[in-house]
């Protein structure tokens, strides 16, 4: 892409100045009308060291509202970062509806190093690749207006910079290490550049070359560019997406109605096990934060189906230090205003430690489809968002568990009897639980569908037969044990 770049014609400066008045104006108008609109808009600044990219981002954002941006340098990832998935800390960085994040260099500069410095295999370059538009497709899809700017200067430029900004005392920290090693082997860097910017230059996100020999042409060039991606993010909003054909290898899946719920366990047989697969699973937790492997145990299931007393039994086992059980309720306003994996993506485990979900983003294709609080293009979408996602977790490395916990009408009803009955449990029926039993059959069906679609070689679902919650506790340990022992013997 670089290779192939030829240079846009500079304009006089009479007609760059004129030029510049009219996009800063346009650009604090447009930033009300995103606002109001409540469009999320992602720029990335990336480009050889020393090329501009802070310099005119702080022109750029002169010219807007400062209670409605934010602006993130991104460094090398600290330690912290490390032991989360690659994309993680970006995925945090989102902004909410109508307001506009800037990443001063991100991604791309992440990956091309570790590529330059031979820390990505061919394999592992791909991989990163296929996460990073993956990650921009999503966003789009989701209403966000992703765009992406590249600050080309030459060798000989880049060098000047650098020296003239070593020169002061005031400025000579802004010179790293690496940008110094990369005007050392400029074509080196330059050609892993260009190949990344080929790869990932894509419709939904593509990149835009800016030419940073000329600060305030270079100005210009993005101002323009920017306007005209609101006014299409601005045109484009609410409109419907292509649905995209899953290409992860899927696992058949029994329908609910198929599940035999008779099964049991005697009080002395449940004691006995209990004791057993805990005492075990403690054992495999310690081994787990020794090799930094992270788990993720998701638990879904009907209303009153056990799933408290199921994930006591998991954390009954493990050390309190290396947990943390995630009740998942109705999205925050903060949380709303944000691609609905937004609120996940911030709860994930470090390596090494294990992150239980009382209930998922799998709200998406039930609670949410059913009633009403998102499109039906939104929903039928996200079974490959979600898979998707799953994927990032399994090529991070970690262990993924998902439960739904099944009982049936009769056994819900006596639940919710039991506790409306007595005080002590209360709390735990409203009612909601009451409104969403009416719509048990259009759940059944949602809930097949979900399992179908979701059900991946690396995420897939296991039933929990919880009539008997005992048998459902043990079923559970067992399976939380298989898989972390399994995994353990790949690592």
């Amino acid at each position: 892409m670089i290779n192939e770049w030829s240079k846009v014609r500079r304009p006089e400066q009479d007609e760059l100045e004129r030029r510049l008045e009219a996009a800063r104006e346009g650009l604090a108008e447009r930033q009300l009308k995103i606002r109001d609109g409540k469009v999320p808009v992602f720029v990335l600044f990336e480009g050889f060291g020393a090329a501009g990219k802070g310099s005119v981002l702080g022109k750029i954002i002169k010219n807007m509202d400062p209670r409605f941006y934010s602006v993130d340098t991104m460094k090398s990832p600290t330690e912290e970062e490390m032991r989360k998935p690659f994309l993680c800390r970006y995925f945090e960085r989102i902004p909410e509806a109508g307001r506009f994040v800037f990443l001063d260099g991100g991604w791309v500069e992440e990956v091309v190093s570790d590529r330059v410095h031979d820390r990505l295999s061919d394999g592992k370059y791909k991989e990163r690749v296929d996460s990073i538009k993956r990650f921009e497709r999503t966003l789009t899809d989701n209403g966000y207006l992703v765009m992406k700017f590249f600050f080309h200067i030459d060798k000989d430029v880049q060098k000047e910079r650098l020296e003239t900004l070593e020169a002061h005392k005031n400025t000579s920290w802004r010179v790293s290490k690496e940008d110094l090693y990369q005007n050392r082997h400029y074509k080196k860097y330059s050609k892993a550049y260009n190949k990344y910017l080929d790869d990932t230059n894509v419709s939904n996100a593509p990149w835009y070359l800016i030419d940073g020999s000329d600060r305030k042409w270079a100005e210009l060039q993005i101002l323009e560019l920017l306007n005209q991606g609101i006014d299409t993010a601005l045109t484009n909003n609410g409109v419907a997406v292509p649905i995209i054909q899953n290409i992860f290898p899927m696992v058949k899946m029994p329908k609910l109605a198929e599940v035999d719920l008779n099964k049991s366990l005697t009080d002395e047989e449940y004691d006995k096990l209990l004791d057993k697969y805990q005492e075990k699973l403690g054992r495999l937790h310690n081994e787990l934060y020794r090799r930094k492997v992270p788990v993720i145990i998701a638990y879904e299931g009907y209303d009153a189906a056990g799933k408290g007393g199921n994930i006591k039994r998991i954390t009954g086992a493990l050390d309190p230090r290396g947990f943390e059980v995630h009740p998942i309720a109705s999205p925050l306003p903060n949380e709303k205003a944000r691609h609905y994996l937004w609120r996940f993506w911030n709860r994930l485990p470090k390596t090494g430690h294990i992150a239980i979900f009382d209930r998922t983003w799998y709200g998406r294709v039930m609670v949410e489809r059913l009633e009403g609080f998102c499109s039906e293009n939104e929903w039928q979408r996200a079974y490959n968002e979600i898979n998707e996602f799953e994927k990032e977790l399994s090529d991070w490395g970690a262990v993924i568990i998902k439960f739904w916990v099944q009982i049936d009408k009769d056994t819900q009803l006596e639940r919710f009897q039991e506790r409306q009955n007595n005080p002590e449990k209360q709390w735990k029926i409203t009612d909601e639980d009451w409104r969403n039993r009416e719509k048990w059959d259009a759940y059944e069906v949602a809930v097949n569908e979900m399992l179908q679609k979701t059900n991946t070689s690396f995420a897939p679902w296991h039933v929990l037969e919880s009539v008997d919650k005992k048998y459902a506790r043990i079923k559970a340990l067992r399976i939380v044990i298989s898989e972390i022992e399994k995994a353990l013997k790949e690592n």
